[in-house]
């Protein structure tokens, strides 16, 4: 069985869905007597927020958190759940005239409330939600489906004037910074800090919600230091002169029991640190010293600087700092020390350096960094590294989410509107928003196209698009070649539309970490993607030559040789891959499908290959070859490492009803969506990385080079290992196909009527299946088995294991999602004796989607085959096609099933002690109206 060895690096799987989004409530306040602003004033931004005890797996808030996303004077929140479906989870509001400050959206978690702190241009609001603690129980969290704490939202006295307060004019906010933060104190009271116009920072404080009192303003400055030992203290105004150069351009926070340490990256490259209760400076320090400085950097002002903080129990308080130079950019991270007379100091931890372009975001942990760039072509660059173990400063690769391809083939002899729906409507590649934003304006605005599913969405596209089209062709009579040319024209059209809508909804406007589980996410414009760790041998094939050369061999494998023998291998694979054509990869796409030998494809991509080598890629390929000391161990390393076989028996699951917090742990749609997208993932790698060493293995073949094969007696393992991989690239062939392959929609009595029919017979576990409609828009088969069986056997082999304490037990993201993908994909390994996922398609009267299953499984796999055979049996009589059994070609599938039928017969007469009758079942053939 493949072995779970985790790489550095990272895989994006985005969580967007195919159902459409639901509609937000939305909420609209106009704040008297202010004038309008322009909405386009700041740019979009996004953040988010994570309960203290998500990880842990008695809370109510496990696995839960909340996004937002701003743009002009509109905020959008939206509560999110690896574990249910919240309902009710979204708000929309409007502060009109008054657009947010990037990033002024701040929540605080107390015993009763999650508190939302909002800032815009002129005001500064408070929202007082229900603690998702407060609204339930987490034992009695039971259903898949629960309020979310924005249910109630529109009760909110958003207009009461003790829930928001207008920034005054003196001081004023600074018009040339962004800055923000907001905190609550140990009282109650809401404080926000904002950059002031005459340098430094003023706090705005509201009184606690239920105590009566007036909002006060407090003014920082760097005078105060001095202030303080001359004059006295002021606490509403700081006498002194404080000029622009301190004006903070990032803030950041970090609450104490009776304090909050204010920190203030400021334009003159220096962190300020204040105490908001002594409203004292504690510490200035000079950031230039730990960079190479130039005159004209000393002069500029720090406008592109950001800041971060990390708090760890054990470590203390860390602070990241990204200083921004022109054309370069340098992180720096210090660890907060305490000296004598309530001094403080930094203690410089590392010095990162960067030549990405334009950061867009960063997140801090008391060991790494996570940076989020846009690079010269504006793609999105997404990296991480442990600042603490990785002393040569490399960066590891998160292999972000590629857009789809810009132009669909289509050949003469194929449909272009079947070509380009399927293209449009393949699970994973385009969004549901994206899709519809392309289709209103192609539209030209005509129709709003507003929360269609995806059966309705692909009707809509299909209307509008042959619509234009026809508009077209009846000007004048053509040929079926101009005919076909005018179809190919409009659909790449509308398929530019898409495109462009799916890149702009794509685009990452800031990092999400959760400092508690260790998850790491993009936040877009109305959805969120997961990264998740990479395997080792997707990590190899993935990566960059560059990158692939500096990889450190020894930490890949115990044996240094054979780490480097396996990079080589990997890099002619590479050489391969990056080789093959369009033309060349749909050879055995189709051999595949039509259930061909692979390796008889693999010898023609090989041919052609040599043939059509005008880069000398052969001759690259054979002189890499002569680096790897022995290739066919390595070779059959890199099989086992991808191939889940296992003679562990998977069938049954502990039931879950006895432990209710876990009975609903990763049962959301979201979860559904990330760890199938995860399988989906790494079946579309290893299928072309499988592709790509049977058509090296047909050149090894083919050389037939002692010095490469290390000797003729080695050409019959040569010739096995060839063998193993053939099936290996059919296995993720068709597990691929599943991941893609969108489950049909049945009414709830006709599944009813299934199960009943199959408890009959006892042919499946039908407890497993629940008979419910699809709520949430389509599923693909592997997402419907996740959510049906699989699940739930994967976290009874996850966690009821002995000598397991669950109270102790918290939850990280990446060891998690790592595990359940490892554990999900040996249930779908076609060669494996588990037999639950064609029972849960059975189950679940997904009958055609079995018929195609079974059609690519039954030439190559010899697994199960009596099963599959029944199996199909009950497919023909379902889908009407019973007639079928009885052809010449299909006595193996009627002997099957009879003998099936004749089984369940002999043990009902057994059952009812007619032994005569059972023994007439067992020996002859059934009567079948019986």
């Amino acid at each position: 069985m493949a072995a779970a060895l985790a790489a550095r690096s990272c895989l994006e799987l985005s969580a967007a869905g195919r159902a459409p989004p639901r509609p937000p409530q939305e909420l609209l306040f106009m704040p008297p007597g202010i004038a309008p602003l322009p909405a386009g004033r700041y740019s979009d931004s996004a953040g988010g927020f994570c309960y203290q005890e998500s990880a842990q797996l008695g809370a109510a808030t496990r696995n839960r958190w909340v996004r937002w996303s701003t743009s002009g004077d509109t905020v959008e929140l939206v509560e999110e759940s690896l574990d249910v479906n919240l309902l009710n989870n979204a708000v929309r509001l409007r502060i009109q005239g008054c657009p947010f400050l990037p990033g002024g959206v701040h929540l605080c978690e107390v015993q009763s409330h999650l508190v939302v702190l909002l800032l815009t241009a002129q005001t500064v609001h408070r929202l007082l939600l229900p603690h998702p603690a407060r609204l339930y129980r987490s034992e009695l969290i039971t259903e898949s489906q629960v309020q979310s704490v924005f249910t109630d939202i529109s009760k909110i006295h958003i207009r009461d004037p003790s829930s928001y307060y207008v920034i005054p004019s003196v001081p004023g906010l600074a018009p040339n910074s962004v800055a923000s933060a907001a905190w609550l104190s140990s009282e109650g009271e809401a404080l926000f800090a904002l950059p002031s116009a005459s340098g430094g920072i003023f706090v705005l404080k509201l009184p606690p919600p239920d105590a009566p009192g007036s909002v006060s303003v407090v003014e920082l400055k760097q005078s105060s230091v001095v202030q303080r030992f001359l004059t006295g203290w002021m606490p509403t105004a700081i006498r002194g002169d404080g000029g622009p150069s301190d004006v903070p351009v990032s803030l950041s926070v970090h609450c104490l029991d009776h304090d909050a340490f204010l920190f203030a990256l400021c334009q003159d490259h220096k962190l300020r640190m204040w105490s908001y209760k002594d409203q004292m400076c504690l510490m200035v320090a000079d950031l230039l010293e730990f960079m190479p400085v130039s005159r004209d950097l000393r002069l500029a002002a720090g406008t592109g600087h950001r800041l971060r903080l990390a708090f760890s129990q054990s470590l203390g308080l860390y602070l990241g700092v990204y200083m921004h130079a022109p054309k370069r950019g340098q992180f720096c991270v210090f660890q907060l020390v305490s000296t004598e007379s309530n001094r403080y100091s930094l203690d410089h931890i590392s010095s990162l350096f960067s030549s990405q372009e334009t950061l867009v975001d960063f997140a801090l942990t008391s060991a790494e960094i996570w940076a989020l760039w846009h690079n010269e072509e504006n793609q999105t660059v997404v990296k991480y590294i442990n600042f603490e173990q990785n002393v040569a400063g490399q960066w590891n690769q998160v292999f972000v989410q590629p857009l789809p391809e810009e132009e669909v083939t289509v050949r003469q002899d194929q449909d272009p509107r079947e070509i380009y729906l399927e293209y449009l409507f393949m699970p994973g590649r385009f969004s549901n928003a994206a899709i519809q934003k392309a289709l209103q304006i192609f539209s030209q605005g005509t129709e709003r196209h507003m929360d269609l599913t995806w059966d309705e969405l692909r009707k809509e596209v299909t209307l509008a698009v042959e619509n234009e089209f026809q508009g077209s062709v009846t000007e004048y009579e053509c040929s079926p070649e101009e005919f076909w040319q005018l179809q190919v024209e409009f659909w790449s059209k509308f398929y530019a539309c898409c495109l462009q809508y799916q890149e702009a909804l794509s685009r990452p406007l800031a990092l999400h970490l959760n400092p508690y589980t260790s998850m790491v996410c993009l936040l877009k414009k109305g959805s969120m993607s997961f990264l998740v760790p990479c395997s080792l041998v997707d990590h190899l094939y993935l990566l960059s030559n560059e990158h692939l050369l500096t990889e450190d061999d020894a930490a890949i494998f115990d044996d240094l040789e054979m780490s480097r023998d396996v990079v080589c291998l990997v890099q002619c694979l590479r050489l391969i891959g990056e080789s093959i054509s369009m033309e060349m990869a749909f050879i055995m796409e189709m051999a595949c499908s039509r259930l061909q030998p692979p390796e008889k494809a693999a010898e023609q991509i090989l041919e052609d290959l040599i043939a059509n080598d005008t880069e000398n890629v052969m001759e690259d390929i054979h002189s890499k070859l002569q680096e790897i000391r022995n290739p066919i161990h390595a070779i059959g390393l890199l099989i086992r490492e991808m191939d889940y076989e296992t003679d562990i028996d998977m069938e049954r699951a502990p039931h879950l009803a006895l432990r209710m917090n876990l009975s609903q742990l990763f049962g959301s749609g979201t979860a559904a969506h990330v760890v199938c997208g995860g399988v989906a993932k790494i079946c579309t790698v290893r299928f072309l990385l499988c592709r790509d060493l049977l058509i090296l293995q047909q050149l090894l073949l083919r050389l037939g080079d002692p010095m490469v094969l290390g000797g003729g007696q080695l050409f019959q393992s040569q010739q096995d290992l060839l063998h193993r991989t053939s099936p290996l690239l059919l296995s993720y062939f068709l597990i691929r196909w599943a991941s893609q392959c969108l489950a049909s929609d049945v009414p709830v009595d006709t599944l009813e009527s299934n199960l009943q029919h199959l408890s009959v017979l006892e042919l499946a576990d039908t407890t497993a299946l629940t008979p419910h409609k699809l709520v949430s828009g389509p599923q693909t088969i592997v997402e419907l088995f996740f959510q049906e069986v699989a699940r739930k056997h994967i976290i009874s082999r996850l966690f009821l294991q002995p000598n397991t304490s669950l109270a102790e037990t918290s939850l990280n993201w990446p060891h998690l999602i790592t595990s359940i993908v490892a554990d999900f994909l040996p249930l779908l390994w076609p060669s494996n004796p588990s037999f639950l996922f064609p029972e849960c398609l059975m189950g679940s009267c997904q009958y055609t989607q079995l018929q195609e299953y079974i059609r690519l499984l039954q030439p190559w796999c010899h697994v199960n085959m009596g099963s599959c055979c029944f199996m199909m049996g009950r497919c023909y009589l379902v889908m009407g096609e019973g007639h079928k059994e009885f052809l010449a070609g299909f006595v193996t599938d009627l002997c099957c099933f009879q003998a099936t039928l004749r089984t369940c017969i002999f043990k009902h007469h057994l059952d009812l002690g007619h032994n005569s009758e059972a023994y007439v079942a067992l020996t002859q053939n059934p009567d079948p109206s019986r």
